[in-house]
């Protein structure tokens, strides 16, 4: 995604130096030490435990250089010989997927995370093909919901279209706006690969609580609720401008908030006032 160059602390820089150096003169003193060691022992002088050790010694010391001069390497220049295909100064993507936003523009300067900050973002890459459904719900109506609920989702700028989705996850925690609990929920959307979706469209989900179908229905504004009970007026006969209406006890069912199912006291093809029955939901 990009290149950083590493701009080292003079600090750290010198600090660095400082442990280089500071091996090499150990190494040099432990050589002198590792060679004379090496003459006494093939003079049978000294043990080979003593000459095992000084050998020991020697190896450590060319680690300690070794390791002083990549610290240096990676406080100078961000990379070292040994781990340059590690480097930090190439950022690579995590994910494979689409880049939505590079917040930093060449020459901006950047800072890696850390306990105290967060660093700062190069570039924001989203996986396209995974896209969640983000929204708030009422707490009145939270109660009845519930994960792996299915979902119908309709997007403002695809007016056409309409997509399922099915519902992950609930906040367990209400925040508040406008005088209203709401809490968040998520939703796993099913984008077929024909349509292009952009990532931050706004959208409206319907949740789908219940589900009838093949029954019959009518308009909620033509049923009359009276206590406990639901009357409409079914039409009984029509003679010229003058028709004749039968108030009829009905039992109804779901709701929509459009339609109404009724269970029973309707037959297919009867009529009501107001509006024609519909055969299905």
């Amino acid at each position: 995604i990009a290149t950083v160059k590493v701009v080292p602390e003079m600090i750290d820089l010198n600090s660095s130096e400082s442990r280089v150096n500071v091996a090499e003169i150990n190494l040099d003193r432990i050589q002198a030490e590792y060679e004379r060691q090496k003459l006494l022992f093939e003079k049978g002088v000294i043990a080979r435990e003593e000459m095992d050790q000084s050998e020991a010694d020697y190896k450590k010391a060319l680690e300690e250089l070794e390791n002083a001069k990549d610290n240096y390497d990676i406080v100078r220049t961000g990379m070292s010989s040994k781990t340059a295909q590690y480097s930090n100064t190439q950022i690579r993507s995590t994910i494979t997927g689409m880049i939505l936003d590079v917040p930093v523009k060449v020459g901006n300067s950047v800072i890696q995370s850390n306990t105290f900050n967060e660093g700062t973002t190069i570039a924001v890459v989203a996986d396209m093909n995974d896209m969640i459904f983000i929204g708030d719900l009422d707490e009145t109506e939270v109660g009845r919901v519930h994960t792996g609920m299915p979902i119908k989702l309709s997007i403002g700028a695809l007016e056409d279209y309409t997509f399922d989705a099915e519902l992950e996850y609930i906040s367990p925690k209400g925040k508040e706006e406008s005088g209203a609990i709401l809490f968040e929920i998520k939703a796993a959307a099913v984008i077929p690969d024909s349509v292009k979706i952009r990532a931050g469209y706004s959208a409206n989900a319907e949740i789908v609580l219940a589900r009838v179908e093949d029954t019959i229905c009518v308009p909620e504004n033509s049923i009359e609720f009276s206590g406990d009970s639901t009357f409409v007026y079914v039409l009984k006969s029509e003679k010229e401008s003058k028709q004749d209406f039968e108030k009829r006890s009905i039992q109804i069912g779901l709701s929509d908030g459009i339609k109404v199912e009724v269970r029973k006291g309707l037959a297919l093809g009867e009529k009501v006032r107001g509006n024609e029955i519909f055969d299905k939901k």
